[in-house]
């Protein structure tokens, strides 16, 4: 790999180090943590302008709608500061378990102190589902504290930058960035703050402090298992650009370093449940192999399309008795329900597990350099994956806006569509305005001032017709907004059209073998009725924001390829 220009290095630095200090040498010890240049930050005062502006519209959203993920997060609290630790993973009074890493459950147990303090029923166990006005304030607040971390790298981005006004915006995007704010400062998550240790790794990365970037890394993983999509990338990255020689040999002092400061790290965070005895159980709840294929609502991926097109060649067998499209009763209803569960094709054969893990693998053993590649290979064909696992290809996606014309379409292809992706997870009326209104100004604020940097017309017949259908399928999501907006509207008024036929037609029905009860037939989740298209619009939504997820990531994998035949990245 050129140690220059690799994806995890995406800008130059104004003072490049030196090879020798890069792989360390013998007189000078390798030091993991740089604390005093990570926090001479340097803040112009735009940034800390952006920074109050971001603050005080965070909490003015403290009101806004929140999600099961609220009470997830306190009843961890709770779990954590009530239990003892050998309790935490076999906790079961409410249903959302604790189903993080270690590190993650030590962070919540350190949020629980001062939430005793603040509210001591915060943290009681058994005070399900509380929404007092204590604990949203004091939850909400600990997402804008520990998002500094992620304010921190940036800003040291900015300050190593060959181009620091480029890389302003680009660090002004990711602090400001609208899948941030809905998942995190509405809907209630903390990916912020760990967004903000990917990055701090890369920064290491880039400045030549390679056991500083693994160390970091190892601590990420521990705090949100996630980031194992990226873990091929980081392997052989620091496998080849610090534990071998320039000639290929490997390094054993190196290896050893790094696999000691791994081990540490691991040995941290899963120590006391390996000695009591825990660790199955522990894996069991951060792998829950159970779950169905595709989440509730369909992440855009490749396994949406998948899905969209076995309903397509249901209705096909159905309508036109094909053959051979033998239909699996299970899953004519399976798919599109948009309930957690197994998902059961109804005409394509089903996939299990196992096919997901060995497509993934396969698909990144061709980009394992390439961290947004790995990133994003696993959000396309892992296993139930959730819409918000989008912001781990986002992120590393933006650190390769400004390299070049190319680049910057699937930067913005990729965005456009995941953070519309994003909008169903707000679906009150109250956020509808803030999401739309927020992303547009972020897409004008981001996308244009990129633009005009890196912007090259179109040199060949080809590419004019792949720019204008680029074009068109992002003018698209204006349509998309206006159906998904409006179909709910037209759909209440036909229920309420056809209450009294309902009401006189209805066919009452009771099981012949007792165990079924009497009640009205429902409408066939593939009927045409009102009832049967509820989730209409979130499939849409998915089907259409995977076309661009799909297409983006097909012109980062060519970019990629192409640039590694220049010799460029290897």
């Amino acid at each position: 790999m050129n140690e220059t220009h690799s994806l995890l290095e995406p800008f130059p630095q104004k003072e490049p180090i030196p090879a020798s200090k890069q792989e360390g040498e013998a007189a000078e010890p390798v030091r993991i943590f740089r604390w005093r240049t990570l926090l001479q930050l340097d803040v112009a005062s735009a940034d800390w302008d952006i920074l109050v502006l971001s603050t005080c519209l965070k909490l003015l959203l403290f009101p806004a709608y929140r999600s099961t993920d609220f009470e997830v997060h306190r009843n961890w609290l709770a779990i954590t500061h009530s239990l003892p630790i050998s309790r935490w993973y076999y906790d079961t009074t409410s249903e959302w378990t604790l189903d993080y890493p270690p590190f993650f459950a030590y962070f919540e147990k350190l949020l629980s102190i001062p939430a005793y303090f603040i509210d001591s029923k915060i943290v009681d166990l058994q005070n399900l589902n509380y929404d007092a006005w204590s604990v949203v304030v004091y939850q909400r607040i600990t997402v804008i504290v520990t998002e500094l971390v992620l304010a921190i790298v940036l800003q040291r981005f900015i300050r190593e930058a060959a181009d620091p006004s480029v890389q302003r915006i680009i660090s002004v995007s990711l602090f400001l960035h609208p899948g941030l704010l809905i998942v995190d400062h509405i809907h209630f998550q903390y990916n912020g703050f760990m967004f903000g240790i990917l990055l701090w790794s890369i920064l290491m990365a880039r400045n030549g402090n390679k056991l500083a970037s693994g160390f970091l890394f190892a601590i990420l993983l521990n705090f949100k298992h996630i980031y194992m999509y990226l873990a091929p990338a980081y392997f052989v990255y620091l496998l080849r650009s610090f534990c071998l020689s320039p000639t290929g040999a490997l390094q054993p002092t190196k290896f050893l370093s790094l696999a000691n400061a791994v081990i540490i790290v691991f040995l941290a965070s899963l120590g006391p449940f390996i000695l009591m005895g825990q660790l199955p159980q522990l894996l069991s709840r951060l792998f829950p192999f159970t779950r169905g294929l595709n989440h509730a609502y369909w992440a855009p991926n490749a396994w949406a399309l998948v899905t969209a097109a076995d309903r397509v060649l249901l209705k096909v067998a159905q309508r036109f008795g094909i053959e051979v499209l033998a239909i699996n009763e299970a899953g004519v209803a399976s798919t599109s329900r948009g309930l957690v569960g197994d998902t059961v094709f109804a005409v394509i054969p089903n996939v299990k597990p196992i096919h997901t893990f060995i497509i993934t693998i396969v698909f990144q053993a061709s980009f394992v350099t390439a961290l947004t590649l790995c990133g994003y290979t696993s959000f396309m064909f892992g296993w139930h994956v959730h819409e918000k696992a989008i912001l781990l290809v986002l992120v590393p996606l933006s650190l390769l806006a400004a390299e070049n014309n190319a680049f910057f379409r699937t930067f913005m292809i990729a965005s456009v569509a995941g953070i519309f992706s994003l909008f169903p997870l707000l679906f009150t009326p109250a956020e509808t305005l803030v999401k739309i209104v927020y992303s547009i100004l972020w897409a004008l604020l981001v996308f244009e001032p990129l633009q005009r940097k890196v912007y090259e017309f179109p040199t060949s017949l080809p590419f004019v017709i792949i720019d204008v259908l680029e074009k068109v399928y992002l003018a698209g999501f204006v349509v998309l907004q206006i159906f998904v907006t409006l179909f709910p509207l037209f759909t209440q008024r036909s229920a309420v059209s056809t209450t009294y036929a309902d009401t006189v037609n209805k066919t009452v029905h009771c099981g012949t073998d007792g165990a079924s009860p009497c009640g009205v037939v429902g409408a066939d989740v593939t009927s045409g009725s009102a009832s049967g298209l509820e989730f209409l619009p979130l499939m849409l939504t998915s089907i259409y924001c995977a076309v661009g997820l799909v297409w983006a990531f097909i012109r980062l994998s060519v970019l990629y390829l192409k640039q590694s035949e220049d010799g460029i990245w290897t």
